[in-house]
């Protein structure tokens, strides 16, 4: 996956359902509340009553529809893998290695009578690295199978060359995951909670002195984190693009024995890399010529830590309570069930992938959604040729872009083959995620120098999300998240339209947001608007990003409109992309941005198509969240929180006022505050 700039529709979310599209209602009735005026705040007229029947049960941090759907599939699966177990499976099939993988990490009893022993070996592999480059092919080895200290190496398409892969360097190396909160005042007491779990792991291990490895991780991660671009400045894609001569490497980061790293990490022979990050690769430099016990606790950390999940109780106690606790509020780990299926789910995706898809998955859904994705593309061609802030001739090139759209529906054409993919249930549970790693590791760098694989999934089908990526300028939408409250075969089209449609029409809109808009249509990074277009596409970017900023989330918490204002572009650009093309299901016409005719269905419950169009799109965020996990997001989480998904974007929708008959209180914004950009 394209890991800068690959843009999906609900990154970050946990947890689905097998709900059966005859039984679910296009809108329940009872997820809403109708003492609570439209005009005041929808997402609570929408979705309280929602709220209200699905409180947080203590593993989650937040709950929504997504996560609905997600616990379902979840059972879906889990059911998949008892089938399996019905049969000898073969040594060496998917259904074997599935199974074993499964199996490994059910077993509470060995992975607790093997306590640390599974990573003792790589622990006095830390130790036992010799010289430049003895440390450089163990930086090489934990890239390939462990984890990302420093920096992440991955492979995908040259942002100026889309037609070929190239390898990259892309910041990484930090346990929190985000600068901010190594940086931020505010966060002191996360830092210190990140402390405790340091010096507890290193406890549990029993590796050199749990105070001099905290200081050492402390002080390493946080030079990384102050060498680091922002999540908003990682939002400018020429920002993290730097290519160069492997030789140039050579000479400006000496502590790292290149040769030795990328000969070790299967990149050996190229002659070029993106080194994203230069700031982040003179601390990594830095650091390794340092002091070596320094090192070797951030090295052990950075095992331990990535293992955590797949060793003994009390290590994965440890690790949920920082992470899941400290930093999202959870009250409770996720069952041990749900936990252990994520292992085979991620490492043979698409194996599970294509049982999921045989089972669940009918073909009339694919070919409704082809039909809908093609009336979606026209009505989004119909507001490009509208807009009166662009000029002809950018107009043209958007056009030529949005119907050059690779569009993926339900499942790849072709399968993935894991039948180099070794799993041995005599190995521990985490040497044989390590082997997984190296494998999914070798699989991407071989990749390095050849033509872009355009037919490839950057998602399972099995994912309940949907994506855009630039680079190939592709729309893809897994087999997954086609089922209420996204998409129901029985529903009338206005509820597909407020839900499944606003989600094509997102990430249709991601290939003309503030990223998407500065890649072709060949998917190069390339600036193919003129001058004036651009001034006057940010200028109406900057009146969004100043709506969003104004958003108090908690007492002293705001929104982050730059970091989040790609996907309030594509939620608000989705909406109305969505709703023209109701309006042409219908048969009325749309010229010159204009929509006229049609034939309007008669009420359903008593509310208009229009307004089953506005309620079904809230009902897709209705959710449940924890403060924590809401200040969490709010910092590493490109898309908004679900009530602002809903309220902020409708707010910018002159449609949704018509609907609900809104012509002040807290949802009214006047016209001329208002900003249109698709």
């Amino acid at each position: 996956m394209n890991r800068l700039f690959i843009i999906s529709l609900a990154l970050l979310m946990t947890g689905c359902a097998g709900s059966d599209s005859k039984k679910t209602p296009g809108i329940d009735l009872a997820n809403l509340d109708t003492s609570i005026a439209p005009s005041a705040d929808f997402y609570e007229y929408a979705t309280a009553g929602w709220q209200r029947a699905n409180p947080l049960k203590p593993e989650f941090s937040r709950f929504g529809s997504f996560d609905v759907l997600r616990e379902n599939n979840e059972i879906r699966i889990r059911d998949l893998f008892a089938e399996m177990e019905k049969t000898q499976a073969a040594a060496g099939s998917v259904e074997q290695k599935i199974g074993d993988l499964y199996r490994l990490g059910m077993d509470s009893v060995r992975l607790n009578a093997e306590g640390l022993t599974p990573v003792a070996g790589d622990l006095a592999t830390i130790d036992a690295a010799e010289g430049r480059t003895g440390v450089s092919t163990l930086l090489a080895t934990f890239h390939r199978t462990m984890g990302n200290p420093f920096f992440a190496p991955y492979v995908e398409a040259d942002l100026m060359n889309s037609a070929t892969s190239m390898a990259y360097l892309h910041q990484a190396g930090l346990g929190m995951g985000n600068r901010d909160y190594y940086l931020d005042a505010e966060n002191e007491a996360i830092r210190e909670a990140y402390k405790k779990y340091i010096a507890t792991i290193f406890g549990y291990a029993g590796y050199g002195d749990a105070t001099a490895a905290v200081e050492a991780v402390m002080e390493i991660e946080t030079a990384i984190a102050e060498a680091s671009l922002s999540n908003v400045e990682l939002r400018n894609p020429y920002a993290s693009y730097n290519k160069v001569a492997v030789e140039s490497l050579k000479a400006d980061y000496p502590a790292i024995d290149w040769d030795a790293y990328l000969t070790a990490l299967g990149l050996g022979g190229i002659t070029e890399i993106n080194a994203s990050h230069p700031k982040v690769l003179k601390v990594a430099n830095d650091i390794i010529a340092g002091d070596r016990a320094k090192l070797n606790y951030y090295l052990a950390f950075n095992l331990l830590d990535g293992a955590a999940s797949l060793l003994s109780d009390d290590m994965q106690t440890a690790s949920f309570e920082f992470f899941g606790r400290t930093m999202s509020g959870q009250e409770q780990q996720r069952p041990r069930w749900k936990r252990a299926l994520g292992v085979p789910n991620g490492t043979l995706g698409e194996a599970v992938g294509e049982m999921y898809v045989a089972k669940y998955f009918p073909e009339s859904s694919k070919e409704k959604m082809v039909t809908m994705v093609a009336n979606l593309q026209t009505a989004l061609g119909k507001h490009i040729e509208a807009l009166e802030w662009m000029s002809d001739e950018t107009k043209a090139r958007a056009l030529d872009k949005l119907s050059t759209f690779i569009v993926k529906i339900g499942y790849p054409d072709t399968w993935k083959d894991y039948s180099t993919l070794t799993v041995d249930p005599a190995l521990s549970y985490w040497e044989n995620v390590k082997r997984a790693s190296a494998w999914h590791s070798d699989e991407q760098m071989a990749k390095a120098g050849k033509p872009v694989d355009k037919t490839e999934w950057h998602m399972s089908p099995q994912t309940v999300n949907a994506y855009y990526n630039p680079t190939t300028n592709e729309i893809c939408f897994p087999a997954a998240i086609l089922q209420p409250p996204f998409f129901n075969a029985d529903a009338d089209d206005a509820v597909n339209y407020g839900a499944i449609g606003v989600v094509i029409g997102h990430e249709m809109t991601h290939g003309f947001d503030d990223q998407g808009r500065q890649f072709d249509k060949d998917g190069n990074l390339n600036d193919w608007w003129t001058a004036e277009d651009t001034e006057a596409f940010n200028k109406r970017a900057d009146v969004l990003v100043a709506q969003y900023d104004a958003i108090e989330i908690q007492p002293g918490l705001m929104a982050n409109g730059r970091y989040t204002l790609g996907e309030n572009i594509a939620d608000q650009g989705g909406l109305r992309v969505a709703h023209t093309a109701m309006k042409m299901a219908q048969g009325a016409t749309v010229e010159a941005g204009v929509v006229t005719g049609g034939t309007e269905p008669a009420p359903i419950d008593n509310f208009s198509a229009d307004q089953r169009f506005f309620l079904a799109y809230a009902g897709l965020w209705a959710q449940n969240i924890r403060p924590e996990e809401e200040a969490r997001l709010t910092k590493l989480d490109v898309h908004s929180l679900g009530k602002w998904r809903v309220n902020g974007a409708l707010r910018n929708v002159d449609d949704f006022f018509t609907a609900f008959g809104i012509a002040d209180g807290e949802m009214w914004l006047a016209p001329e505050q208002r900003v249109v950009i698709w």
